[in-house]
C-alpha cells in the first residue's frame, strides 16, 4: 500500500515538474519569436527556427537580412537603424509561419481583418489578400508551389523609405 502512495506522489512530482519545464520552455519560446516591430535579435531566432541560412545587405536607411531554407523559402526582414524590423517579405513553395513573422499582435490583427471581409459562410478565401490597418499592411498571392508576400508597419518605415523598398 505505501509503494502505491509513494508511487502516486512521485507520479504527481513528476508531472508537476514536467509542467513547469513546459511553462519554462514556453516562455523563453515566446519571447524568442521574431515579430514585426521586434529588433535584430528576433531576427536571429527567425533564422535558428526556419533552419535557414542568412546574409545580410545594407541599403540606403535600412538593413536586409535574407533568409534561405532548406524548403526553398526565402524571407527577408528589413530593419531601421535603430534595429527594429519594420517589414518582412516572403516568397516560396509555401507561406511561412505568419503567427512566427508577424509576431502575436500583428498576427492577431491581421486575422480579425480577415475575419471581418465579407465572405459568404463556409467559403473558402481565393485569390489575392489585400489587409491595410492604420498600423499594419499585409498582402499575399500565390498559388500552389509559388506563394509571395510582404508585410509592413507604414508609422515605422525609416525616413525617405517608401513601402515599396519592401519587395
Amino acid at each position: 500500500m505505501n509503494a502505491i502512495k509513494d508511487l502516486g506522489i512521485r507520479q504527481r512530482s513528476v508531472g508537476a515538474w514536467a509542467l513547469g519545464v513546459v511553462l519554462l520552455v514556453g516562455a523563453f519560446s515566446l519571447s524568442a519569436l521574431a515579430e514585426l516591430g521586434g529588433g535584430l535579435e528576433s531576427v536571429k531566432a527567425d533564422q535558428a527556427r526556419l533552419g535557414a541560412t542568412r546574409q545580410v545587405r545594407q541599403s540606403e536607411g535600412y538593413t536586409v537580412h535574407e533568409m534561405r531554407t532548406g524548403t526553398g523559402i526565402v524571407v527577408r526582414e528589413y530593419a531601421a537603424p535603430a534595429g527594429t524590423v519594420f517589414g518582412v517579405t516572403w516568397n516560396g513553395p509555401f507561406i511561412p509561419d505568419l503567427r512566427q513573422l508577424l509576431g502575436a499582435e500583428q498576427f492577431a490583427k491581421y486575422q480579425q481583418a480577415l475575419q471581418d471581409q465579407t465572405q459568404p459562410a463556409g467559403r473558402i478565401r481565393r485569390g489575392p489578400i489585400d489587409v491595410e490597418l492604420p498600423g499594419l499592411v499585409v498582402q499575399m498571392s500565390g498559388h500552389q508551389r509559388a506563394f509571395h508576400g510582404r508585410a509592413f508597419i507604414p508609422q515605422s518605415l525609416p525616413q525617405g523609405v517608401q513601402a515599396e523598398a519592401i519587395r
